[in-house]
């Protein structure tokens, strides 16, 4: 097996005195592990962080066999490590990639949305600029593996009108005048999260409880103390920020 491709980095671990274990997300042939020889020197360490944009080379002998990685700089994102906000946005979105997505299987929307959002953290590490698109960026990591949200219209009366909150249960929006006596029980709906647009801080932080609640629910039940762990540091920065 030999595949070249441009990718990003989404996942590293020290292997051995010298090696790394990458893992990267192509855009054609999906997540790809590989064994990068002294991927822990100086050299490589700054190029093997998660968020940067790789030209790798991998080869193995069979499918089976952990290939051999040869990774080349493309873009990288260190600086914005030095932004607290920037990065634990970067740490979220590429473990998610990495905890979710299997392996070698291709999601074309998902590696340009990452990318996208990766693109909009750099531009804006103060988080007013990409907050929003986190949230939508879980949506469709959520929608791309077979757990997507149903926001267009109510669950109960097939309307598209005032919908106003979800069902946590079912993951459909409910208009505000089904919802009458159980607002309590349901998740509050922020119109960007359906219907794109701009978004204040307030419907931020509800788009993120909404996303939040079924990644938790739907891909995250058995990996809580991971990725989760990451994705309530970020939430947490990010409430304190605007508070």
């Amino acid at each position: 097996m030999e595949l070249t491709a441009t990718a990003i980095v989404v996942a590293v671990r020290m292997h051995g005195e010298h090696g790394a274990i990458v893992r990267a997300l192509t855009r054609e042939d999906g997540l790809q592990p590989g064994y990068v020889r002294g991927g822990r020197s100086t050299r490589m360490r700054p190029v093997l962080m998660a968020g940067n944009m790789i030209r790798g080379t991998w080869r193995a002998r069979t499918g089976e066999q952990l290939a051999s990685l040869v990774a080349e700089p493309v873009e990288t994102r260190a600086a914005l490590y030095r932004e607290p906000l920037a990065a634990g946005a970067i740490e979220w979105a590429t473990a998610l990639v990495a905890a979710t997505l299997p392996e070698a299987q291709p999601y074309p929307r998902i590696h340009d949305a990452l990318s996208g959002l990766l693109g909009a953290i750099g531009a804006a590490p103060a988080a007013k600029g990409w907050a929003a698109a986190l949230a939508r960026f879980e949506l469709l990591v959520l929608a791309d593996l077979g757990f997507g949200l149903d926001l267009e219209r109510c669950g109960a009366t097939g309307g598209t009108v005032d919908l106003a909150f979800v069902s946590p249960r079912r993951g459909r929006a409910v208009s505000r005048g089904v919802a009458v006596g159980y607002e309590e029980r349901l998740l509050p709906l922020p119109g960007f999260l359906a219907a794109g647009g701009a978004a204040d801080w307030p419907d931020i932080v509800a788009a993120l409880a909404v996303t939040g609640h079924f990644l938790a629910r739907d891909l995250l039940a058995d990996r809580r103390a991971g990725p989760l762990a990451a994705r309530d540091r970020l939430v947490d920065r990010l409430k304190r920020a605007v508070a």
